[in-house]
This record gives C-alpha cells, sequence and structure tokens, in this order.
C-alpha cells in the first residue's frame, strides 16, 4: 500500500514539472511571437472595421426582410396547426349550440 502511494507522489511531481516546462514554452512562444501578433493587428484593424461597417450596413438592410420572412412563417404554422383541429372546432360549435339550446335559464327576483 506504501508503493501505491509512493507511485501516486512520483506521478504527482512528474506531472507539476511538465506542468511547469509547459507554461515556459507557452510563455517563450508568446514573446517571441508578440511582435508579429502586434503587426497582424496593427494592419489587420482597417480590415475589420471595413468588416464592422459592411456587418452594420447590412444589419440595416436585412432587418425589415427578416421581420416580414418571421411573420409569415408564423402565420403558415399557426394555419398548419389549426387546418387539422377545424373539424373538431366544428364538433366542438355544434354541441355548444345544441347546449345553449336546450338549457333554459331562470332569473330569480329579490
Amino acid at each position: 500500500m506504501i508503493e501505491l502511494g509512493l507511485l501516486a507522489g512520483v506521478a504527482l511531481a512528474v506531472f507539476a514539472v511538465v506542468m511547469v516546462l509547459v507554461a515556459l514554452i507557452k510563455m517563450v512562444f508568446w514573446l517571441v511571437l508578440l511582435p508579429l501578433r502586434l503587426l497582424l493587428s496593427v494592419v489587420l484593424l482597417p480590415v475589420l472595421l471595413l468588416k464592422t461597417l459592411i456587418g452594420g450596413l447590412l444589419f440595416v438592410v436585412l432587418s425589415p426582410v427578416l421581420i416580414v420572412g418571421l411573420v409569415v412563417a408564423a402565420v403558415a404554422t399557426l394555419v398548419a396547426v389549426a387546418v387539422p383541429l377545424l373539424p373538431l372546432l366544428f364538433v366542438a360549435v355544434v354541441v355548444w349550440l345544441l347546449l345553449r339550446a336546450t338549457a333554459t335559464t331562470t332569473a330569480i327576483a329579490r
């Protein structure tokens, strides 16, 4: 049992050393590639601004079309659900009319 604990401790120590090495390598890569990242961010900034401008313009232009399409889809869905229920609605209206015709109401006066 002691051997198993020692083995787990050694595995934990090896894992810690590997994680420290990975963090060190990551830091070195980050520092080496930092000038390239800064250069690319400066070069790509106008492209990102242009992308934002075009996206905003498309949003303004296409929003009414999208809203109309969503309304049409909602109406079509409502009709698709309601049409199969029309026979049940007809039966319910006939039963309601029959019950209303046969029922008599008596007013109670005080």
